[in-house]
């Protein structure tokens, strides 16, 4: 099962991620990092296919796919 591992830190909220996820795999969560944005989270991680279109599209650099 591939391992999602995202720079909470890092994740300004945008989306991208959510959005170009072909399985739904992520959403953004409910809480919230330093900078006060609600943070990207896996809700649906047995889904993942590791396509790393979330890290692709992530204009943050905060996600990282492991096989």
């Amino acid at each position: 099962m591939p391992k999602v591992e995202i720079a909470s830190e890092s994740c300004k909220s945008c989306g991208y991620c959510v959005r170009f996820c072909p399985k739904e795999v992520l959403s953004v969560g409910e809480r919230v990092n330093s900078k006060g944005y609600e943070y990207v989270v896996p809700r649906n991680i047995d889904a993942c296919v590791a396509c790393k279109m979330c890290a692709v599209m992530c204009p943050e650099a905060a996600i990282e796919i492991y096989k």
